[in-house]
């Protein structure tokens, strides 16, 4: 008797597709994350809806993405940033100071 696919893995780690299909979400890498938005430096109000998304994982590779709105709720463009070799910070609004990016 053949055995049910995704019959190998626990139930917790499959899910269904749009499409029904059966997969295994599979770890890819982990590792830390930054998400920044961007203020107008006079009012501190969002001068833009896009955010950039920094993901650094377990081995220290640097991948950096713009999280752009599109029209309607939930639906966003993901386009990579080109790699910023000079030094950057943050503004960190609690505190009021800047700070590394990866302290």
């Amino acid at each position: 008797m053949p055995e049910e696919p995704g019959s190998e893995f626990p139930p917790s780690v499959l899910t269904r597709s749009r499409t029904g299909k059966l997969e295994v979400r599979s770890l890819d890498s982990k590792g830390r994350y930054i998400l920044c938005k961007y203020l107008d430096p006079k009012t501190l109000k969002p001068a833009d809806r896009k955010k950039k998304l920094s993901l650094m994982d377990e081995h220290g590779t640097l991948r950096e993405y713009f999280i752009i709105p599109l029209k309607g709720e939930k639906k966003f463009l993901m386009v990579e940033a080109e790699k910023e070799e000079k030094e950057r910070k943050v503004w960190n609004e609690k505190t009021g100071v800047p700070e590394d990016l990866w302290e």
